[in-house]
């Protein structure tokens, strides 16, 4: 079977690398906004590599984990200081990787000003990072919701998860290595949040996406 030219994924916060993979695999990534709120999902979690191992920072939610709210009306809540708070695990994660000081300045003002709604803040930083990584693709959004998309489109929502037994097999893509902050320590911690490879590999960061992309890569004929 032919791998489907396009993709379905959900917006997720600060996405892992593999996330970012299938905007070179797939000729076009659509991105749900008709969905509702899942709880325990990337959704508004991301992993980093700290200086004790796997790191995840959470972004909090106005009412709780708003289960089953309209993803476009899911808020971000304001009640600690989180922003700073992550934007200091972003430094102190980062701040001695090689690239951290090029890409800061494009980042910061995401954890400066304040957003309502948490799919907004996610767009945002998607747009960021895909520029970047150096990725022209630019990603298309739904505008209705479909269970069952038709078949020419992969659906891949929920299927990149932090929780092992809930993601989904993916057999185009194995993780490739490159140089991380602490990983004499921690050793190599796969999939992080896509920050991990930008300040750790800077302009090399497409390469070593399309190293993780396993065979048959798409088809361009």
């Amino acid at each position: 079977m032919n791998l489907p030219q396009d993709i379905l994924l959900e917006l997720q916060y600060l996405p892992p690398v593999q996330y970012f993979t299938k905007f070179l695999l797939h000729d076009t990534v659509w991105i749900e906004q008709q969905e509702h709120y899942q709880k325990g999902t990337y959704r508004n979690r991301a992993y980093l590599a700290g200086p004790n191992g796997r790191q995840r920072l959470s972004v909090p939610l106005v009412s709780g984990k708003n289960e089953q709210q309209p993803i476009r009306e899911v808020e971000i809540a304001y009640r600690e200081r989180w922003q700073h708070q992550h934007w200091q695990s972003i430094q102190t994660a980062y701040g001695n990787a090689p690239f951290f000081e090029f890409y800061a300045e494009s980042l910061a003002p995401f954890y400066q000003r304040p957003y309502r709604f948490l799919f907004d803040f996610n767009r945002g930083l998607l747009l960021t990072t895909l520029k970047l990584c150096g990725l022209e693709s630019q990603p298309a959004w739904t505008q209705q919701y479909r269970e069952d998309p038709v078949s020419s489109v992969l659906d891949f929502r929920n299927a990149i998860h932090p929780k092992r037994r809930r993601a989904k097999r993916d057999p185009y893509f194995e993780a490739a290595r490159y140089r991380q902050v602490f990983e004499e320590k921690t050793g190599f911690l796969t999939n992080l949040s896509i920050l991990d490879l930008l300040f750790c590999s800077g302009p090399q960061s497409i390469m070593i996406l399309d190293a993780s992309i396993r065979k048959p890569k798409k088809n361009n004929s």
